[in-house]
């Protein structure tokens, strides 16, 4: 196969990106999914605590991330207000939100999603391991956390989403990046027109 080109976004089909989050530890699974469906990076999911999630698991309240500094983590604000969000839970993983909820986060509302031994916080590199194992699970190798955060743009995008939208869910300052994913979504449009085409041809 090609070599992976840097603006090229790999979308999986909803199918893999279920195997994928199957194939992490129980209590990690939701992290996958929220990062592809919600677009959220990585220390914004590590970040979350129970207050940041509507109690009926329909929203996730952005507010901070973490980033781990000499192994220990540091929690701040976004880096600008745009990262400060609120995004909605697509339906379809409205469930998985409440079940974690009720089976792995303690009952405070300060209380973390997702736990591990960096001061009770999971470490980026715990996530990276357990990621790339469930990656190896499902033959794609070269997937990155990073890259279930294109996923969800790229998924929104085809669902409609205006730039500004775009922007808006994912935390953008600026309406390049969220249009690059329009044009990702757009590429696939022209690619279901040609099959279209294909299926006439082969008639």
């Amino acid at each position: 196969s090609q070599p992976k080109r840097v603006h090229e976004i790999e979308v999986l089909p909803a199918a893999d990106l279920d195997r994928l989050a199957a194939a992490m530890p129980e209590e990690t699974r939701l992290i996958v999914l929220l990062a592809a469906w919600c677009g959220l990076r990585r220390g914004e999911v590590l970040a979350l605590r129970r207050r940041d999630i509507a109690a009926d698991g329909t929203e996730v309240y952005v507010r901070r991330g973490v980033t781990f500094i000499d192994s220990k983590p540091v929690f701040s604000t976004p880096k600008t207000d745009a990262g400060v969000r609120d995004v909605t839970v697509p339906p379809h993983i409205v469930h998985a939100v409440v079940e974690h909820l009720d089976t792995y986060v303690g009952r405070g509302k300060d209380a973390l999603l997702f736990t591990g031994k960096a001061d009770g916080v999971l470490d980026e590199w715990t996530l990276r391991r357990t990621f790339k194992a469930a990656a190896e699970t499902i033959d794609r190798p070269g997937l990155r956390f990073h890259d279930l955060r294109h996923q969800g743009a790229v998924l929104a995008a085809r669902a409609g989403a205006t730039t500004r939208e775009l922007m808006d869910r994912l935390g953008h300052t600026t309406p390049a990046m969220s249009m690059r994913y329009q044009h990702a979504a757009a590429g696939r449009d022209a690619e279901i027109a040609a099959r279209m085409s294909r299926m006439i041809q082969g008639e």
